[in-house]
């Protein structure tokens, strides 16, 4: 039995959806960024007065905020049954027994 069956809930995809190893990712980097921007020598000269390690990291933490929430709100419902296509020509052509020839 397959585990909507057993459960009653759709198996979702979880950490395998592409949108929480990004939001993950980014967050990562995002509080990397902050925590730099906020205790790392600074270098104002260079950026025209501007933190620019700060408002980088604090827009990649809200971005990372914004691909685990749209993962959280519309997860990616995984089918319980596939049909196999026949139709693609790609495919190769599966194996016959022939009969055995004397």
């Amino acid at each position: 039995m397959s585990d909507e069956k057993q459960t009653g809930a759709p198996h979702k995809a979880g950490a395998f959806d592409i949108r929480n190893i990004i939001g993950a990712l980014l967050g990562v980097y995002g509080v990397i960024l902050t925590l730099a921007g906020l205790f790392a020598d600074q270098a104002p000269d260079k950026t025209g007065d501007v933190n620019a390690n700060l408002w980088t990291g604090l827009a990649l933490v809200v971005v990372a905020a914004l691909f685990l929430g749209w993962a959280r709100l519309k997860p990616i419902v995984v089918p319980a049954d596939v049909e196999r296509p026949d139709d693609d020509p790609t495919r190769p052509a599966p194996q016959r027994k022939r009969p055995p020839t004397h």
